[in-house]
């Protein structure tokens, strides 16, 4: 199969939108594409649910690393489709934090008292990876199936008003040459993954965004804009890159922005300086502002940074974090590159998700097999203005083999989860919760394990 689209794009797609059937829809149905003006704003379909039905109980850049990733995988075995299933839960509650400053307030209509924001963490179609979604598609006619890997993760993922993803790297502009680690080019089926799994959009700008150069850039956008779902940091004209992503949630306006903090060692093209977002914290403060002149309620930051596999923030992060947060118009900060799961804290009285780890890699070794799915609650004030309130984190764990993305405390709550999983669960969710909670921070939350 060659070229973004394909010979299979017609029933993929009819598949993966299942799920925004479900939804009420605010504001358009579509994509808004590169043509709208420079002052307009990205809006994405809102969902349908509320804060109450989530995952509990139940169930980057660094000044120490340059040049290449070291993003590598490790060895997979041949796995059959698994057998999943998926349940709807409730989440814990977060003690409300004050954190952010003035809004103008969103003219769409009444909204609700709160709003759960969801984000998962690394999709990296490493080469093991991709051959076993080729084994599972083969057994339903298709060229890839990725979607029985995020299977476990939908019903969480889909309980959320807003769920965005981090899709780290790009799918190759001719499908029938892809490529794994060092210089990603994916198939575009983990993108109608991401849409089938219920994200609405993702933050692209990541370490491997320019892995496949601008006709990389364009191959995965197109398959974004294809599957309905919305994306912030990379961009395909300057029009584009100067349109805040913005999602209506429920009648709240929820800006987006995403950054990285460079590109394995490939140059921004001189042509197309806008392709990207590197991490520049007075650009960074300079969109927000703009989002929140723009009508944003709440203003979300994804940064691709850190050192990899070390669960503590790095100097740099910490640096960035304090230099973006002088910003009132920041309102919460999410982090992806490290690999392994780093803490949940405040900087300046915002939230700062430091590191989610991976959600979907070949990284099998301890605890690059962990993840964290944050579930960001927010509330509105008494003057209308909007705050994040608490963060409950969500451990994941990435089963070998098979490369499901399990909810450790869900699966570990089904009776019907064998032993030895059940013991791995269990130190997959030691290993996450006591990085997740390390700075003691009010309004943080881990799933309780049962």
């Amino acid at each position: 199969m060659t070229g973004a689209g394909g010979p299979d794009s017609t029933s993929r797609a009819a598949r993966s939108s299942e799920h925004h059937v479900r939804r009420r829809v605010a504001i358009g149905t579509g994509v808004l594409v590169a043509v709208v003006a420079v002052a307009a704003a990205v809006l994405v379909p809102s969902r349908a649910g509320g804060p109450a039905e989530l995952a509990a109980g139940n169930g980057t850049s660094t000044s120490l690393r340059t040049g290449s990733s070291t993003e590598g995988s490790t060895g997979a075995s041949t796995t059959s489709r698994p057998a999943t299933t998926t349940s709807t839960t409730s989440t814990t509650s977060t003690t409300p934090v004050t954190t952010t400053a003035p809004t103008t307030g969103s003219p769409l209509g009444p909204q609700p008292a709160s709003i759960t924001l969801l984000f998962g963490g690394d999709l990296l179609p490493h080469t093991p990876l991709t051959a076993q979604a080729a084994r599972y598609g083969h057994e339903v006619n298709e060229r890839f199936d990725f979607d029985p890997m995020l299977a476990p993760m939908k019903s969480i993922i889909s309980a959320a008003d807003v769920a965005i993803c981090h899709m780290e790297t790009p799918v190759a502009p001719d499908q029938a040459h892809l490529s794994g680690y060092p210089a990603f080019g994916g198939p575009v089926e983990l993108v109608d993954a991401a849409k089938a799994a219920g994200y609405d959009g993702c933050s692209n700008a990541s370490n491997h965004s320019l892995d496949r150069g601008r006709d990389g850039i364009a191959a995965t956008l197109a398959r974004f804009d294809q599957d309905g779902l919305h994306h912030a940091g990379t961009a395909r004209t300057a029009q584009e890159a100067s349109t805040i992503t913005m999602y209506d949630v429920r009648n709240v306006r929820v800006a987006h922005l995403s950054y990285a903090y460079d590109f394995n060692g490939y140059k921004v093209p001189a042509d197309a300086p806008w392709s990207v977002n590197k991490i520049d914290p007075s650009r960074i403060k300079a969109d927000a502002a703009k989002a929140k002149a723009q009508g944003a309620d709440l203003v979300v930051v994804s940064v691709h940074w850190g050192t990899e596999y070390d669960s503590n923030p790095s100097p740099y992060q910490r640096d960035m974090a304090a230099q973006i947060l002088t910003s009132p118009a920041i309102d919460l900060v999410i982090g992806c590159h490290a690999h392994v799961v780093q803490p949940i804290d405040q900087v300046a009285g915002r939230f700062v998700v430091w590191g989610m780890g991976n959600q979907l890699a070949n990284q099998a070794a301890v605890p690059r097999s962990d993840g964290l799915t944050a579930i960001a609650t927010a509330i509105r004030g008494k003057d209308g203005r909007w705050r994040i309130a608490g963060v409950q984190g969500v451990p994941t764990w990435i089963e070998p083999g098979s490369f499901r993305v399990l909810p450790v405390v869900r699966t570990l709550a089904d009776p019907s989860t064998p032993a030895a999983l059940r013991d791995q669960l269990r130190a997959s969710y030691d290993r996450s919760a006591p990085t997740i909670l390390r700075d003691h921070t009010p309004g943080v939350t881990v799933t309780p394990r049962p």
